[in-house]
C-alpha cells in the first residue's frame, strides 16, 4: 500500500498539535509522529481526497499558524520513519514500552512495541495515561476488554498483569494484524484479537474494559460497556479533552458508572469509572 506523509509545522505547538492530531484522527489519517516542529501524518493514498482536511476546523484559527507538504511513501519505508522517531518511554519505573531495536532494561513489565501503521506506542497523552491507570488497577484472574486495541498495547499490559482473559477489538484489520503480531512478540499468545466493533459485544461480560478512541464514539458505546461491565466492575476512557469530561461523566452516570479517577496531559484526559 502506498501512504502519503503530511509534514505540519504547527506555531504554538500546544495544544495546537493534539487538537489537530485528534481532527486527522477522524478523516482517515492512520498514524501519526510528533517532531519538534509539529506533526507526521500518514494517509493511505487510496482515502486521498480534495476535501480531506476541509473538516480540520484547527488549520483556520488565526491563533495557530500551521503549514504542510505532502509527499508520497511506500509502506516498506515505514519501519525506517518509526525506527527514527520511536524511542522508548517508561511509565512509573514500572513499565517500559520499547521497540525491537531497543535493549532490555530490568523493569517489572517490558513490553515490546512494532507500531507499524497502528495506534498506540505509548508516546501519545492519552496512551500514556492509560498505561498509568492500568498500572494502578488489578488485573489478577479478571476478564479484560481492549476496545479500539491499535497496536495491542494495553491488552498485553493487562495480561503480564495477571488477566485471566483479554478480548482485544479494532475496527481497522491493520490494526488486528499489527496487535497480533506484538502480541506473539510479548509470548502473550492466550489473547484473543478481534476485528470488529461495539456489536460484537452482546453477550459478554467484562471485571475491566480500556477504552482509548475518540469523545463521539465513546459517547455512542459507553452504553454497550455498560452492559458488558460486571458489578463492581472498571471502565477506564481516554481519547478526550478537558472540555469532554462533564459530557462523558453524564453518560456514565445515567448508567450506573461512578467516577473513580481523573487523570491529565496537555488537555487530554483519562477517566476511570466503577459500575455501581
Amino acid at each position: 500500500m502506498i501512504y502519503l506523509e503530511y509534514h505540519f509545522d504547527i506555531h504554538p505547538a500546544q495544544p495546537a498539535t493534539d487538537i489537530l492530531l485528534a481532527e486527522l484522527g477522524e478523516t482517515g489519517f492512520e498514524s501519526f509522529v510528533e517532531t519538534p516542529s509539529g506533526l507526521l501524518a500518514y494517509l493511505p493514498k487510496s482515502e486521498w481526497h480534495e476535501t480531506l482536511l476541509n473538516d480540520c476546523r484547527i488549520l483556520k484559527n488565526p491563533e495557530f499558524v500551521i503549514t504542510w507538504t505532502v509527499k508520497t511513501i511506500a509502506s516498506q519505508n515505514w519501519n525506517a520513519v518509526w525506527e527514527q522517531n520511536f524511542s522508548p518511554i517508561t511509565i512509573e519505573d514500572k513499565c517500559r514500552v520499547r521497540a525491537p531495536f531497543h535493549t532490555p532494561e530490568a523493569v517489572r513489565y517490558d513490553i515490546v512495541i512494532a507500531p507499524q501503521m497502528s495506534f498506540g506506542t505509548g508516546h501519545h497523552e492519552t496512551t500514556y495515561m492509560m498505561l498509568q491507570h492500568l498500572l494502578d488497577t488489578d488485573c489478577t484472574n479478571k476478564a479484560v476488554l481492549d476496545m479500539g486495541c491499535g497496536t495491542g498495547l494495553l491488552a498485553i499490559l493487562a495480561h503480564k498483569k495477571g488477566a485471566a482473559s483479554v478480548d482485544a477489538i479494532d475496527i481497522d484489520p491493520q490494526c488486528v494484524v499489527n496487535t497480533q503480531e506484538n502480541i506473539e512478540r510479548n509470548n502473550c499468545k492466550s489473547i484473543r484479537v478481534q476485528q470488529g466493533d461495539q456489536k460484537v459485544l452482546a453477550g459478554r461480560q467484562y471485571h475491566i474494559i480500556l477504552a482509548n478512541i475518540n469523545r463521539n464514539i465513546l459517547l455512542a458505546d459507553i452504553p454497550h460497556y455498560a452492559k458488558c461491565l460486571t458489578l463492581d466492575g472498571l471502565l477506564l476512557l481516554s481519547g478526550f479533552y478537558r472540555e469532554d469530561l462533564e459530557a462523558i461523566t453524564a453518560v456514565c452516570t445515567a448508567h450506573h458508572l461512578t467516577p473513580v479517577k481523573t487523570l491529565e496531559k496537555n488537555y487530554w484526559i483519562a477517566a476511570t469509572y466503577r459500575k455501581t
